[in-house]
């Protein structure tokens, strides 16, 4: 389907929306518009939810590990102050756009590997105009070890291979670029996936644990209880993280949250052990259906 007028994939009224499929480097994607919402799209990849975009209200916030991500920027800096941030993967740039909407004069720098992908989205749904967005073709590792030392202010992980995080960005080697890359009191916020015994996850904390001296956990209780497979937001800081205020924007949600810290993190994280570079491994494989859209 080819964009009209500014690229989207806007056509002159809402009939003229049909979904829209692309073979990317990770497989294939499916844009597919919200008959709800006049201008928003779900981006999936070989049918895992990747992004959510209303181009017309950045500020919606559609998936809950997103939202929770948007509270953790929220409490790392005072209300509409511009920040520097280094996002690693891109998706189709929520994130970015809900940033450069509510802090405007942000600088951000988007690493997705995926090219075509990358390809897609500045095709059909390109940022706003005026929104200080750089996107580069590029593992995320690699680009976190070339970017300056002490040159943003928040670094966000949203990096997926599919379903899955890859084993290059859950090592000590890796926590110790963000740490590099963020300034003093900078915050790293990561979005996770697991479930129980949680052993991706505990092995998560310990390895962060080892290199920052604040970490805090944001997900649903029955995440927490091991009743499912779900997302959980690591945070992680050489500086206070404002738990306080996370835990109150994180309950009020639809869908509400805990905020983990302190001892309860500590109980949480057992007798795990940081991860080497040469003993990481992927996320686990969710259980069928667990992150889907039928």
């Amino acid at each position: 389907m080819d964009g009209q007028g500014d690229g989207s994939v806007d056509g002159e009224g809402d009939d003229d929306r049909v979904p829209v499929t692309r073979t990317v480097d990770g497989g294939i994607a499916k844009l597919m518009p919200d008959v709800d919402r006049p201008r928003a799209w779900l981006l999936t990849v070989d049918g895992s939810p990747q992004s959510y975009v209303d181009l017309d209200d950045p500020l919606h916030l559609e998936f809950e590990y997103v939202r929770r991500l948007a509270h953790a920027v929220d409490c790392a800096a005072a209300d509409g102050a511009p920040l520097d941030v280094f996002h690693l993967g891109g998706g189709a740039l929520t994130l970015p756009r809900w940033i450069a909407a509510t802090r405007p004069g942000s600088r951000q720098t988007v690493a997705e590997a995926d090219g075509r992908l990358a390809e897609l989205v500045a095709e059909l749904l390109p940022p706003p105009p005026g929104a200080d967005v750089t996107v580069r073709t590029a593992d995320a590792r690699d680009e976190l070890e070339r970017a300056p030392a002490d040159s943003a202010d928040v670094v966000i992980a949203d990096v997926f291979g599919g379903s899955r995080v890859p084993a290059q960005v859950t090592s000590l080697g890796y926590a110790r670029a963000a740490d590099r890359v963020l300034r003093p009191g900078g915050l790293y916020a990561a979005n996770l996936a697991d479930g129980a015994p949680f052993d991706f996850l505990r092995s998560q904390l310990a390895t962060f644990a080892a290199v920052f001296a604040e970490l805090a956990l944001i997900a649903e209780p029955a995440v927490l209880r091991g009743r499912r497979f779900g997302n959980a937001v690591l945070l992680a800081s050489q500086g206070p993280v404002d738990t306080a205020s996370l835990a109150r924007r994180t309950a009020a949600d639809a869908f509400p949250a805990r905020v983990e810290h302190g001892r309860s993190l500590a109980r949480l994280t057992g007798d795990a052990r940081p991860v080497r570079d040469e003993d990481a491994v992927p996320s686990p494989r969710p259980p069928d259906g667990a992150f889907g859209v039928g």
